[in-house]
């Protein structure tokens, strides 16, 4: 049996973490199997969906280097991929169902079904439509003009199933209920025309959030309906706020996937995320290329229990991988990153300048306060002195003494870093100062940046010119 698996959204706004985490896993299982990965658009729910949405899922997926084979912008066997345009699709099978007594026309209104659940919450019932199922559901028209609603009438039994993630699962009858499948504006539902597009699509693996696992027994019901296999079901547990005390919401975090993108985050790192946001391969291995979570990605190894979402780990995470990629690709990726002061400079100059600060970057975004200092001149910010422990306590006549010190010593021609790290070492004799405060002072007078690499390599890429200009410029604010 080919595998073929499927991420199925709906366009009602920004991608988040919790998406783009289950077509993550659709699409592991597809690559490792050598199957199929299929993009289809649940664009049914015409009241929610918001314009530009289509768009944005496939800009998300194309970031992260999640393709497909088949899909809403790739020709396929089974087209169309957008659900709006397979509504005579779903009238053809919801037809068979009232052939089969599976299917009737609701002919309550909303007035009639809001007093039916007042009367089983004065009954202290769960409110089940199926027990006001009316008597003309025994009885339907084969001529059914597809406008009114449509419901399923459901067989209420119980059911053992395995899910493979959850294991083994099992449910009542209490749980199966008449539920509409085809709306009155001829657009059918989520829980009836999924069944069918996977059936048609040839889908073997049906992943899931959690938020779904409750309407599994009517699913269920609905394939033996239909007299259809059911797909490999895996329901993934949810993704939590960092506290673990609720679901991921916008407010918690749960912001659009390409916000990750346009903050410098890299997508090697967003899917590293993502894939070990619930999985593990069983080590302690936490870094994982896309090949080797192709490789060992399997569904038994997703915990049952949610995960929490921790964006300081994705920040770690990020940092890692921009120290695993090489310089000429680093520097391919930050061309929209560069502080303006750099809009000059060139190539060589800047890569020069990366590759000091690879190692501290965090995500690309941190680019400008980690550079700009290296093509503009830098404000003297006295602040970043008195707010320094170890160099607030010194008088501006001890900082003008120790910077006049530095400037004599650094006027020199041979401006290597080794050579620099000799000259700065015989600073440290010299002053009798400890290293976290003269080279800090001096680290501060050429830059005014919060960070920087190693003091002389700093220098080396300054420069004699301009680190002996910007020591003077301190000294002269101090006086």
């Amino acid at each position: 049996m080919t595998t073929r698996t499927r991420f199925a959204p709906s366009p009602t706004g920004f991608m988040h973490v919790g998406g783009v985490r289950t077509a993550l896993f659709a699409w592991l299982i597809a690559q490792k199997d050598n199957g199929t990965f299929i993009l289809r658009i649940e664009d049914t729910d015409k009241v929610r969906e918001v314009a530009g949405s289509v768009e944005h899922i496939i800009e998300s997926l194309k970031w992260l280097g999640i393709g497909w084979q088949e899909g809403v912008d790739i020709d396929g066997p089974f087209g169309p991929y957008l659900q709006s345009k397979r509504l005579e699709i779903y009238h053809e099978w919801a037809r068979k169902l009232i052939a089969s007594g599976r299917a009737y026309a609701d002919p309550y209104t909303k007035e009639q079904l809001e007093a039916f659940r007042g009367e089983a919450a004065a009954n202290k019932k769960a409110f089940l439509y199926r027990d006001y199922r009316p008597e003309s559901a025994d009885n339907q028209p084969s001529d059914w003009d597809g406008k009114s609603t449509l419901r399923f009438k459901s067989d209420p039994k119980a059911y053992k199933w395995h899910d493979a993630v959850m294991g083994d699962l099992s449910t009542g009858p209490e749980v199966i209920d008449d539920f509409v499948l085809i709306k009155s504006d001829g657009f059918p539902t989520y829980n009836f025309c999924h069944i069918i597009d996977d059936l048609l699509m040839g889908v073997t693996h049906v992943l899931r959030s959690q938020e779904f696992i409750s309407s599994t027994p009517n699913f269920l019901n609905l394939y033996e309906a239909l007299e259809i296999e059911r797909p490999i079901l895996a329901t993934l547990p949810y993704v939590m706020a960092i506290d673990g005390k609720k679901k991921l919401g916008k407010r918690d975090g749960a912001k659009d996937i390409l916000a990750y993108r346009n903050e410098g985050f890299l997508p090697e790192a967003m899917i590293n995320f993502l894939a070990t946001l619930g999985w593990n391969d069983g080590t302690e291995q936490e870094i994982f290329s896309t090949q080797e979570l192709v490789e060992k990605f399997t569904l038994d190894r997703v915990q049952r229990s949610p995960a929490r979402f921790d964006e300081k780990r994705l920040m770690w995470l990020n940092g890692q991988w921009i120290r695993r990629i090489t310089l000429d690709d680093l520097y391919d990726r930050c061309q929209a990153f560069w502080p303006i002061s750099a809009a000059s400079a060139d190539e060589s100059t800047k890569k020069q300048v990366l590759g000091l600060v690879q190692d501290r970057i965090k995500t690309l975004s941190d680019l400008p306060v980690l550079t700009d200092y290296f093509f503009g001149e830098p404000s003297v910010d006295w602040s970043m002195i008195e707010n320094n422990k170890q160099l607030a306590s010194l008088a501006k006549n001890d900082v003008r003494s120790l910077l006049e010190a530095a400037k004599t010593a650094l006027d020199i021609d041979n401006y290597t870093s080794d050579n620099l790290q000799t000259i700065l070492n015989g600073l440290l004799e010299i002053t009798g100062q400890k290293p976290g405060i003269l080279f800090s002072l001096i680290r501060l007078a050429v830059s005014w940046a919060p960070f920087s690499p190693a003091l002389n390599d700093t220098l080396s890429v300054l420069g004699r010119d301009k680190t002996i200009s910007r020591i003077t410029r301190t000294l002269d604010y101090i006086k």
